[in-house]
């Protein structure tokens, strides 16, 4: 009984050589992100997409409303593999989802075209008006995994929105409970969303006064102790709107920083107002 424990314990212990050759280029010691990344691509290359898990000690306690951490990140380079999307959709939902990047875009003859056979992509994207005739193709769709679904996002009307988060490598679902958990349930979008999506910035309530009622939040709290983290990010961002002259703006034009730190623009070029 014990040499069949000792053999079963070995056996779950035992590392391949390619594992045993890349353990011993790490060094017990802390690692920059540069050196951790630059030791990772001398790791022996396995005959599959390898992945690498990142944890990071946030320092904040989840149990409080104010300092929840949710949201969704698009990746400088993607995730390095080419999503192909297919999207049935008609009308202007068509539109939004071509102008996004989707591969294949249609209605009634990219049905016709699945039924032939056609399965050329990874991920299905389809508006509520088109399920009916999505449905058709489910014996296709299904057992590859492919069949849209209310509750993964990718039955939506927002096409473009779950185009992008394809090709990012995210999960649409994932990324619209992120948002429904965020600024987009709440009034600040329903109020500016459309001025940011017009990228219409004059000043209601100015971004420079935005910033200063910040500060004050965040030195109050420090004086007492509290750590208020996402408001520290706020600040870091109206910081940086503020310092390209954009003080005078409204506050809602943060969108544009925002921008630039994800590399993707959802309002027109910004221009001055006169």
């Amino acid at each position: 009984m014990g040499s069949t424990r000792t053999a079963t314990n070995t056996m779950a212990t035992k590392r391949s050589k390619r594992y045993q050759k890349a353990a011993e280029q790490v060094e017990d010691r802390p690692y920059s992100l540069d050196d951790a990344v630059g030791t990772l691509k001398k790791f022996p290359a396995p005959k599959f997409d390898p992945t690498v898990t990142l944890s990071f000690r946030l320092g904040v306690d989840p149990k409080k409303s104010d300092q929840m951490v949710r949201g969704s990140v698009s990746l400088p380079h993607g995730t390095g593999k080419n999503v192909r999307v297919a999207v049935f959709a008609q009308g202007d939902a068509a539109k939004a989802a071509a102008e996004a990047g989707a591969d294949f875009v249609g209605y009634e003859d990219l049905i016709k075209k699945v039924q032939g056979g056609f399965t050329d992509f990874d991920s299905a994207i389809a508006t509520p008006d088109a399920m009916g005739e999505v449905r058709k193709i489910a014996r296709v769709l299904g057992p590859r995994g492919l069949m849209p679904n209310p509750k993964t996002g990718t039955v939506t009307e927002d096409t473009a929105a779950a185009v992008l988060a394809a090709k990012a490598g995210a999960d649409p679902g994932k990324v619209r409970q992120a948002l429904l958990g965020g600024a987009a349930s709440s009034a600040i979008l329903e109020n500016h969303g459309a001025r940011m999506l017009a990228g219409n910035f004059e000043p209601g309530f100015r971004a420079a006064l935005q910033q200063k009622d910040l500060n004050v939040a965040l030195s109050a709290a420090r004086d007492l102790g509290v750590v208020l983290p996402l408001a520290a990010t706020a600040e870091g961002l109206y910081n940086a709107l503020n310092a390209r002259g954009r003080a005078n703006d409204d506050h809602s034009a943060v969108v544009t920083i925002l921008e630039e730190l994800a590399a993707c623009r959802i309002s027109p070029e910004y221009k001055e107002a006169s």
